[in-house]
């Protein structure tokens, strides 16, 4: 049974066709995150710790670790990379014991981040274009660990899943010339836009099957990229998460999140609400109130894929006596009910997620 395996220093996450299913959080990337990435430039990492730590919380079971910003005082990502990829795993590592993800597309970025991080990371990415193929292979091979391999290569990427199966499978065969085993393989099919392509989710669904059967490797995918471009892209990705599931993908790089409500949000609705004549209490806080008219909760939570994926894994028998789906469906501890459960003893020492 193939079984690839990811390791922090302390915690093993399995991609697996016998396994829950692996979700890989996104969050720590500044690609079309202009905040992060003047952040990240300034030497401000207060965002990537807030990512991690509410990725943990909402059920990732490896984080992807991006640290693609291409600075405006030196816009050289050979320069600038590395070293800022060492900093974010350095400072997420000391923030939480949960397998990384090593995601760039530089060769000196991925190495900084294989020589930092603890464990055996999942190195994102390979593809088959032959530059690449020559730069990321020796690395897997001699740090001994995963890689997500991607299905394009020096042609572009194919509309057509025939040709992305053989771009996957010139990958596997070009690992195993390095000694490089299958299951350490992790291919990406390429999930195109439903908006672009009608037929995009049959065809994704038909080229897991088959890398299943044929080559025997685990997959993966960006979940959101199947909604692109539509209305309530959450309902498309709900839906979609577990067919995909059902097809035999065993991991996706997404967002476990759901993102607190803003205050905008919240002044809109209270508008809405006094202009109906609806009297509310004075002292009503806005957790409560976003509560109460479902809007969601001015706190990072689990977004619904979660739900979708921890329900799917319920179904498929991957939640042994329904152990995760119960606890996630537990309603949250107060704050002060813990402490007093303990016998009113609060504080003790900070654990890492």
């Amino acid at each position: 049974m193939t079984r690839t395996v990811v390791e922090s220093k302390s915690k093993t996450a399995i991609l697996g066709f016998d396994q829950p299913f692996c979700v890989i959080g996104e969050r720590i990337n500044p690609t079309g995150r202009k905040k992060l990435a003047a952040e990240l430039e300034a030497g401000d990492f207060s965002t990537v710790e807030k990512d991690a730590l509410a990725q943990v919380m909402a059920g990732a079971n490896i984080l992807d670790i991006n640290a693609g910003v291409v600075y405006n005082s030196n816009p050289n990502p050979n320069e600038t990379e590395p070293p800022l990829m060492t900093k974010i795993i350095e400072l997420v590592q000391g923030l939480t014991d949960t397998p990384l993800c090593i995601d760039s597309s530089v060769p000196a970025a991925l190495e900084a981040g294989l020589q930092a991080a603890e464990g055996r990371p999942l190195l994102n990415s390979v593809t088959g274009e032959e530059e690449r193929l020559e730069h990321v292979l020796p690395l897997v091979k001699k740090y001994n660990v995963p890689v997500v391999a991607i299905s394009n290569d020096d042609t572009g990427i194919s509309e057509d899943p025939e040709v992305r199966f053989e771009v996957a499978r010139k990958i596997v065969q070009r690992a195993a010339d390095f000694g490089i085993p299958a299951h350490d393989i992790v291919v990406d099919p390429l999930v195109m836009p439903i908006g672009a392509m009608a037929t995009a989710g049959q065809q994704v669904f038909a080229l897991v099957r088959k890398l299943r059967e044929e080559l025997g490797v685990n997959t993966t995918c960006g979940a959101s990229n199947v909604s692109f471009g539509l209305p309530n892209r959450h309902g498309i990705n709900n839906a979609f998460l577990p067919m995909a599931m059902g097809a035999g993908m065993t991991s996706a790089i997404m967002n476990p999140v759901a993102l607190p409500v803003n205050q905008k949000a919240i002044a809109e609705k209270k508008e809405q609400v006094a202009a109906a004549g609806i009297i509310l209490p004075e002292d009503i806080d806005d957790e409560t109130f976003v509560t109460l008219f479902g809007l969601g909760s001015t706190k990072p939570r689990a977004g619904k894929e979660m739900e979708a994926i921890r329900a799917a894994n319920l179904l498929t028998n991957n939640d042994p006596h329904g152990g995760d789906w119960i606890k996630f469906n537990k309603a949250p501890v107060k704050e002060g009910e813990e402490a007093r459960g303990r016998g009113g003893r609060g504080g003790g020492r900070r654990r890492r997620a």
